[in-house]
């Protein structure tokens, strides 16, 4: 058969351990590389938001509102295909459920170039590009992590978690300069092409589960057979999400993560370049302050995964929101058309604090939900992005009305103490949950 590696499952490792020699590099960090490279190519469109929002304001007159709801729009469909998704890989494999997104993302970043009206945004950077990297989400990370690794999954997924910071670090420099010497067009073809860069790395070396190659996960001391396809990725994406909803747990982390998805890619990472702006700080500088942060998120995300290896999640968590929500409220009085100190301190403090949240919320998404986990935390990541979406037409709408983002800095400082009040009160669960069937 022809079909034997893409859809067969190898129920048994080699004979006597070949194939593992104990020298070589685990199969499994070739694997997490290829995910960590095609998560900065997808992460490409999450640097051009805030790019664009004045040169789209300046060309066709469409309010910071308008783009906004673009945007938010882009952010709630990036989460709300995330469980849908991961129970896609499920049914279809990794590999095609990626290479297929990073297709959708090129497409609707490509077409932007054409479009004339306010709906054509929406459907093209709001639509196609919110499906195709909702499906390239943490959900993504999530199930290579668990099928590959059953030790360092903390790191791991630190170090996946950071490769959307490497993108944004990567293309925001370039995507600003692009933007500010020539347009915003080239900017989004740019995009477009990085998207199908990727495309041939995953359909080549992005293998399903360790049993395709004959290998055990990493940390594993038995060997795990491939499963068989699971039909109805639907259903079972919402199956998991009633059984989810009846737990405490549950709405406490899609709370918390609400609040982590408005305070970062909706708050800052589609207003913090417009908002200085405002205080007549370049867009170039302005984007680079936003790369640094990239540069830093790498750092705090991979010793997040670390820590989370060794301490409690909870406590990480309410750490970490509780030191974003101070930082916000110092951010009015740090604005200005240069930069300083104080400011410099500000961008390495929440590039540090950025994503750290992921790496312990997906600990205590395994710890309550098992092998259901990376689908709970494609909704949990939902929840995220729904946070991110309220608060990038919110913030716009505030520009608009305000002349200023000074209410929504406060406002999002306030919501992270909450959060970290929330992470507290998250219990243990009582036992390890039993494995799916």
């Amino acid at each position: 058969m022809t079909q034997t590696s893409e859809t067969a499952a190898v129920v048994e490792p080699p004979a006597g351990g070949r194939g593992t020699a104990r020298t070589r590099v685990h199969r499994a960090w070739f694997v997490a590389a290829v995910t960590f490279v095609t998560i900065i190519g997808a992460a490409a469109f999450r640097s051009v938001p805030g790019l664009f929002i004045d040169p789209l304001h300046d060309e066709y007159g469409w309010s910071r509102g308008t783009i906004g709801a673009a945007v938010s729009v882009n952010l709630a469909l990036y989460g709300l295909t995330a469980p849908f998704a991961a129970a896609l890989m499920d049914r279809y494999g990794i590999r095609r459920v990626v290479a297929v997104a990073l297709t959708v993302i090129a497409l609707g970043s490509g077409l932007t170039v054409w479009m004339t009206a306010a709906w054509q945004l929406m459907l093209c950077w709001g639509l196609l590009v919110g499906l195709g990297s909702g499906s390239m989400a943490l959900a993504f990370a999530a199930t290579v992590t668990n099928r590959w690794f059953t030790e360092r999954r903390g790191l791991v997924s630190g170090i996946l978690t950071a490769a959307s910071a490497s993108g944004q670090l990567i293309f925001l420099p370039v995507l600003s300069w692009i933007v500010d010497r020539y347009d915003w067009r080239p900017a989004a073809v740019t995009v477009a092409l990085a998207a199908l860069a990727v495309v041939p790395f995953v359909w080549l070396l992005l293998h399903d589960h360790p049993a395709d190659v004959g290998q055990k996960p990493y940390g594993a001391e038995e060997f795990v057979p491939k499963p068989a396809p699971v039909p109805g990725a639907a259903r079972r994406a919402v199956t998991v999400l009633f059984s989810a909803v009846r737990t405490g747990p549950f709405w406490l982390l899609a709370g918390t993560f609400a609040i982590c998805g408005a305070s970062t890619n909706g708050l800052i990472q589609t207003h913090f370049v417009p908002a200085s702006h405002d205080h007549g700080m370049p867009i170039t500088t302005a984007a680079s302050l936003l790369a640094v942060i990239g540069v830093f998120d790498v750092v705090g995300t991979v010793a997040s995964g670390w820590f989370t290896d060794r301490y409690d999640s909870r406590r990480l968590l309410a750490v970490y929101y509780a030191l974003r929500g101070v930082s916000l409220l110092f951010l009015p009085m740090l604005l200005a058309p240069g930069v300083h100190p104080p400011m410099i301190f500000f961008i390495v403090f929440y590039g540090l604090d950025w994503v750290a949240t992921v790496p312990p919320t997906l600990a205590l998404c395994r710890e309550h939900y098992g092998d259901d986990s990376p689908i709970v935390f494609g909704w949990v990541l939902a929840s995220h992005q729904v946070g991110a979406a309220v608060v990038a037409f919110v913030g716009g709408v505030a520009r608009d009305a305000f002349g200023s983002y000074d209410v929504v800095w406060i406002a999002s400082g306030a919501l992270c103490a909450a959060a970290a009040l929330m992470a507290l009160v998250i219990r243990r669960p009582a036992a390890a949950p039993a494995a799916a069937a």
